[in-house]
């Protein structure tokens, strides 16, 4: 396993510590609702996401303002597709089953944190972290310094 990845999971049981407790917190102590609380939860273990992997797990130098507008755009993308798909995978799955059908939303926010975590490495490591991209002018502009110089060698 690379560096990356195992400092993006320590990072990851920081975050998952701070989220679960308030997702749980809120859908039992408070009364909220499954996205209220898992939206919460996931929202405040974001920002601890952020903080530590820009610098711990990434260590980037992404601007922070721009840096955390995409990260927040990732979180929310994984956040639905995460939660929704947990939410349903876990109704598909235990609807019949009695044992566990007070427990469904539980297990479903556990799925949805699993499958959360998967995809927001990815996204956070190619979309929010990743190196620089090229500049499109300097390619384009080598494109075409190179065709011109073709020209006047009369190739």
């Amino acid at each position: 396993m690379s560096p990356t990845v195992i400092r993006f999971l320590l990072v990851g049981v920081v975050n998952t510590a701070v989220g679960w407790f308030l997702m749980f917190f809120f859908y039992h102590a408070a009364g909220w609702s499954y996205w209220a609380s898992t939206f919460i939860g996931n929202s405040v273990g974001a920002v601890v996401s952020y903080l530590l992997n820009r610098r711990f797990t990434f260590k980037s130098d992404t601007p922070l303002l721009a840096g955390f507008v995409r990260f927040i755009l990732v979180v929310l993308v994984c956040y639905v597709i995460s939660y929704h798909l947990g939410e349903r995978l876990t109704n598909w799955a235990f609807s019949r089953v009695d044992a566990v059908s007070g427990h469904a939303a539980d297990i479903a926010i556990l799925l949805g944190s699993v499958l959360y975590t998967i995809t927001n490495y990815f996204g956070q490591k190619l979309v929010v972290f990743a190196a620089a991209p090229a500049n499109p002018a300097r390619f384009f502009g080598r494109i075409t310094e190179s065709r011109e110089s073709e020209t006047r060698r009369g190739k």
